[in-house]
């Protein structure tokens, strides 16, 4: 039987193989709860009321992947895929980037597991891209191989914030000032939402509320919040020429992909956005732009999902 797992900064989810091969006995887990990451694998087992015989695991990692010791980019945590090998009994084991096992989902997921945003339709076994939005951002591909796919993991969230309007480039002022290099992923993240927040409220000398990126969210969608509600404006516009590189990056004409908590709660939010606006604005691929299709993913749990989905036999 496999176990999969996806660790990221703030949860640790787990699940295993149910009937029919889906995802069953799913738990997640408060990263802040544990003190290492082998004590959250016990938390689960312990949770399936009896020792849990597995053959091979899984792992998605909020990380890059370059071998077998994983260390997560934005928690303490490290992970050894030996240690978790002998500790779980496992026979085969593997590591993949969060994003990557993402990307591995988008075949299984079914049309209600998904969200349009915005027109474009899918050209067949074209090249498809996920951007993965949570307490980091994470992007990959998927590249249709052999009667099958391949994920391609990447940290393209740590490309450089390419701000468009005199409002951004004064906001990436002063997160510049703040953290030196301004990636993506200080912008278009749950942090990202909240250092925007902070950032219009330095840029109009007005003290800030110590607020969490669900309370920006919710006070921009309520209208409750002026500067809440700019924040989400401006996240939505990065996030669609963000969305509008990958796809000319990797020519994802099957669609660009977004997931995580935070895409899901504001899905209906980026349709009335400039998400879209901005995913098409390139000049002369304006069209080739306009004809790629955009969507959220609903799934609660891609990640694990494509930790199910992933192939030893090709590593893949």
């Amino acid at each position: 039987m496999r176990l999969v797992a996806d660790i990221g900064a703030t949860f640790a989810r787990f699940a295993c193989v149910g009937e029919g091969g889906g995802l069953a006995r799913t738990l997640a887990l408060r990263c802040s709860e544990f003190g290492d990451p082998l004590a959250a694998v016990a938390a689960y087992r312990a949770r399936l009321g009896a020792v849990a015989a597995f053959s091979e695991a899984v792992f998605a990692v909020a990380s890059p992947v370059l071998g077998t010791q994983v260390r997560l980019t934005n928690h303490p945590w490290s992970l050894s895929g030996d240690s978790l090998r002998e500790v779980l009994g496992v026979t085969r084991f593997a590591f993949l980037n969060d994003a990557q096992a993402m990307a591995l989902a988008l075949p299984r997921l079914g049309p209600d597991e998904l969200r349009a945003v915005g027109d474009g339709a899918q050209a067949g076994e074209a090249p498809r891209a996920v951007i993965a939005i949570g307490t980091g951002l994470g992007m990959a591909g998927l590249v249709a191989h052999a009667g099958g796919w391949v994920a391609l993991g990447g940290e393209g969230g740590h490309a450089t914030f390419a701000p468009v309007d005199r409002r951004e480039l004064e906001i990436a002022r002063l997160l510049r000032d703040r953290f030196g290099h301004v990636s993506l992923e200080r912008v278009l993240s749950g942090p990202g939402l909240v250092s925007l927040y902070q950032a219009l409220c330095r840029l109009e000398r007005s003290e800030s509320e110590a607020l969490f990126p669900a309370d920006v969210s919710a006070r921009a969608l309520d209208g409750s919040c002026r500067r809440c509600a700019e924040a989400l404006r401006i996240f939505a516009a990065a996030l669609g020429a963000a969305a509008g590189n990958l796809a000319l990056t990797l020519g994802a004409r099957g669609g660009v992909y977004l997931g995580g908590g935070i895409a899901a709660r504001i899905a209906g939010y980026l349709g009335t956005s400039a998400f879209r606006t901005r995913f098409e604005a390139k000049g002369r691929f304006a069209d080739y732009l306009a004809a790629i299709p955009t969507r959220v993913i609903l799934h609660p749990q891609p990640a694990l999902l494509g930790a199910l989905a992933y192939r030893f036999e090709d590593g893949v």
